[in-house]
């Protein structure tokens, strides 16, 4: 008769990291900050473990050190990445697509971690799941120290939606598609899911990498594009992603800036719809003038985050119809990832490029 082999509950697959990996973890606004050495992790049943290729440094990201978003220290930061698989756990993981995941698998995932049971994930929301976890802004200690993109290596924990992307496709364009990119699609689809885009008119407020992306989005979709933004350099870029003028009101605004939430309320055409995205940080309340949203018959929708589909659905643009425009050139600047205090310094500047890389060993 042969032995039945039972795992206890909780059993974890220890993966020794030689040499170890490093997390630059930080512990509070105005302090540097500090590196650790990992030298293994403990995976879970479906826990993957990913060698970063590359990080790029996000907006929420200068807003926390500045002290200008709440987050719990110490934390290792950043949550946009690309990377290759290097471990999993004994039961393996998969894509969004459902195709196993195999070592040396090139890869993006999700901001997210989703339960998949709770009543959120199940209407289709998993990025506002009960039990939510967010890489690069969870307190370093609960699910291990590899927590944050701005390491060489990070531990994906069940429940994350994991995507795998083309070897063809610059790391640069890459890294930013798991927050901006794919923020970016999903403003674009809620708009869709109101009117046909073929022939629409669209204006997005804020030439960010969010709302370049939405433009170029939008512009495939069929739409006549117009960025708006105070930054010269910003709206020239726009050009490049497919925006023009408009000549008449748009019947899409896609406010993702943050600033400008009134601006995109009032300027919709009737019948219009206003998705708001930008809205990520602490500002002052905007007066909102309900008589004439209801007269002109307004629709308005707040994207935050994105799921799993919709990650996969603009890595699919990235590597299709996007390369028709300028996405690579997102990342005007690479650093190494023990730069990353003067790489977050840069980043803080009116003049600095749209995305800074962090590349570990650069």
């Amino acid at each position: 008769m042969g032995t039945l082999l039972i795992r206890p509950p909780g059993h974890r697959r220890d993966v020794a990291l030689r040499p170890a990996a490093t997390a630059m973890v930080w512990v509070g606004e105005g302090h540097p900050h500090e590196t650790i050495a990992v030298p293994g992790v403990a995976l879970a049943d479906g826990d993957v473990l990913v060698a970063v290729e590359m990080s790029t440094i996000c907006g929420s990201d200068v807003h926390t050190v500045q002290g200008r978003r709440s987050a719990p220290t110490p934390l290792v930061l950043g949550h946009e990445s690309v990377g290759r698989v290097i471990a999993t756990g004994d039961a393996g993981a998969e894509t969004v697509d459902g195709t196993p995941l195999r070592i040396g698998d090139r890869v993006v995932w999700s901001v997210t971690v989703a339960c998949a049971d709770c009543d959120r994930c199940r209407q289709g929301i998993p990025q506002k799941c009960r039990t939510l976890g967010k890489y690069g802004h969870d307190r370093v200690g609960a699910h291990g120290d590899l927590t944050g993109a701005f390491a060489s290596h990070v531990q994906l924990r069940e429940g994350t939606a994991i995507v795998r992307v083309p070897e063809a496709l610059p790391a640069s364009v890459l890294a930013p598609s798991s927050c901006a990119t794919a923020t970016a699609w999903a403003a674009v689809a809620r708009a869709a899911k109101d009117r046909d885009l073929d022939g629409a008119t669209v204006r997005i407020h804020g030439a960010g990498l969010v709302g370049l992306s939405a433009a170029a989005i939008a512009v495939e979709h069929g739409a006549i594009v117009e960025v708006l933004d105070p930054h010269t350099g910003r709206r020239a870029m726009a050009a490049r992603f497919g925006a023009t003028s408009l000549d008449r009101e748009p019947d899409v605004v896609i406010e993702a800036s943050g600033h400008a939430v009134a601006e995109a309320l009032a300027g919709v055409a009737v019948g219009g719809t206003v998705v708001l995205v930008g809205s990520v940080f602490p500002a002052d309340p905007v007066p909102f003038d309900a008589e004439s949203i209801v007269r002109r018959l307004v629709t308005v929708a707040g994207i935050h985050n994105y799921t799993g589909a919709e990650l996969a659905e603009a890595v699919a643009f990235l590597a299709g119809r996007g390369r028709a425009y300028p996405f690579a050139d997102a990342v005007g600047a690479v650093r190494g990832l023990f730069e990353i205090d003067a790489a977050l310094e840069e980043a803080s500047s009116s003049a600095a490029p749209l995305r800074i890389g962090l590349v570990p060993g650069h």
